[in-house]
């Protein structure tokens, strides 16, 4: 009896389409079939594979061909306080610069300035060329902000670590050198802008100087102190004089008191007391003297005509006659002025006769000195009068010189302060952290890739389980339909019963 091989029942495969489309109506597609149905499976498992395979397969397909990307960070840190410089030039001016905080103005952010700075295109090119790559394989950097500081954090990323950092440091040498430039075009701008006004002061102030200088030349008048030292020289001069006056009338009413006094002038006071200092003339004067008393004797005893008086009176004018002569010649004065001088001894009248000579010397020479002083001071009080409008003229040129030299002075100090401030519009900026050497490499992102993938996939079951589940749903959505339609009110506003 031949041998019957045992097998197991094998359940039919449920076809995929059971139904044709033509059968199959657009209620029927919406509605589906029922939860209990399992022949509806192997549609839900070829969904599910094909969408598992569109899911799958472009991240498997990254995972495998994106190459390798390392992320290189580094910091920046711009400081909250400003600087302040001040320089005083003495007699000149003053010159002071202020440099506010860059987070003062509410309108202008300085990282955000320099966030827009990293990322510009001739950075990125700049350390392209320094690394000799394209500017298009270089990639454009990745800046972040930090709310509330002075923060700035860059990534930049490259196929593998020392890449990486270099191109970090590339950036940040390209950056800090475009801040200077941008610094030293400011400086540039500033210095030009400027030059002119710095020009225009410079004219001025040599014009003023010129004029003071012509207004020098032509007056002799070297400042406006000189013509106040002139005006207290006229002042002193006329105390002066005014001094000399007084003391020239005390000593001209002196030597009239004198002369009234001896009834002789001081200048036949001069002679006599110089004829009786000569020694001849003294005894000349002391025979005269002798003959004038025999002459005296001899007329008391006999009469004019008596040959003893006519002797006597012979002898007495032969010495007066001697004595005269040489009085002449010690005086130069004319006989008829001899005559009028006292040449006999003079005896205790010789120091009134020296004090009237003195005092007359003294005022002939009160008198000259007055009348010198007299005129310098006529002189310098003509020279003050013909100065008042060129020292007021002066006065005024010298002040607006001085202004003119401190606007000039100050202008040239700011320039130069100005050069110091290197930090008014484009801020300090220091290297908080330096490009950091990555180990482990950003890109692809494998964890990432699989919990999207993963996720995609829930989410497609999710779909085909609320698909499969969807006729009991939409059967009671639809079934709750009429008992809504019953409430709506008719045509006349009454509900429907």
């Amino acid at each position: 009896m031949p041998r019957i091989p045992f097998r197991l029942p094998v359940p039919p495969v449920p076809a995929l389409v059971r139904t044709p489309f033509r059968q199959l109506s657009a209620m029927r597609l919406l509605k589906g079939g029922r939860p209990t149905d399992l022949g509806r499976l192997p549609r839900y498992a070829g969904l599910f594979a094909l969408g598992a395979v569109c899911i799958w397969t472009p991240i498997a397909s990254y995972l495998a061909t994106a190459p390798l990307r390392y992320t290189s960070s580094l910091s920046l840190i711009l400081p909250g306080s400003g600087a302040s410089a001040s320089v005083n030039l003495d007699r000149i001016g003053q010159a002071s610069s202020f440099a506010n905080s860059p987070f003062s103005s509410s309108s202008v952010s300085p990282t955000e300035t320099y966030k827009r700075l990293i990322a510009a295109d001739r950075i990125r090119a700049r350390a392209a060329d320094s690394l000799d790559v394209p500017m298009s394989a270089f990639g454009s950097p990745r800046v972040e902000l930090v709310d509330q500081t002075g923060l700035i954090h860059v990534s930049v990323t490259g196929g593998s670590p020392d890449e990486a950092r270099n191109r970090g440091e590339a950036l940040l040498t390209a950056f800090f050198e475009e801040v200077e430039s941008l610094r030293d075009d400011e400086v540039t701008q500033r210095e030009n802008g400027g030059r002119a006004a710095i020009e225009e002061y410079r004219e001025s102030v040599l014009a003023t100087r010129a004029e003071i200088s012509r207004l020098q030349r032509e007056t002799g008048l070297i400042s406006a102190a000189q013509y106040t030292e002139f005006v207290a020289e006229a002042d002193a001069l006329s105390r002066q004089v005014q001094d000399l006056a007084a003391k020239l009338d005390e000593t001209t009413e002196a030597v009239r008191a004198l002369e009234v006094s001896l009834r002789v002038d001081a200048q036949r006071a001069a002679a006599s007391l110089k004829l009786h200092a000569d020694a001849e003339f003294a005894a000349l004067a002391a025979e005269m003297s002798r003959q004038a008393a025999a002459l005296a004797q001899a007329r008391g005893q006999f009469g004019e005509r008596h040959p003893t008086v006519q002797a006597a009176a012979a002898a007495h004018a032969a010495a007066r006659s001697e004595a005269t002569a040489r009085a002449q010649r010690l005086t130069g004065l004319s006989p008829a002025e001899i005559e009028t001088l006292d040449i006999s001894h003079v005896g205790s009248r010789a120091g009134l006769l020296s004090e009237l000579v003195t005092l007359d010397v003294e005022r002939s020479g009160l008198a000259a000195e007055h009348a010198a002083f007299a005129a310098r001071l006529k002189t310098v009080e003509a020279r003050n009068v013909a100065l008042i409008e060129p020292a007021a003229r002066l006065e005024d040129l010298q002040r607006d010189f001085s202004v003119a030299e401190a606007v000039f002075a100050s202008a040239m100090a700011r320039t130069q302060t100005s050069k110091t401030d290197l930090y008014a519009s484009y801020p300090l900026v220091q290297v908080l952290e330096t490009p950091s050497h990555p180990e482990i490499p950003t890109s692809p992102k494998d964890k990432l890739a699989i919990a999207a993938g993963a996720a995609a996939t829930i989410f497609l079951l999710i779909g085909l389980t609320l698909g499969w589940m969807r006729r009991p749903l939409i059967g009671r959505l639809l079934a709750e339909r009429p008992a809504t339609d019953d409430i709506l009110p008719d045509a006349f506003g009454v509900p429907a019963e």
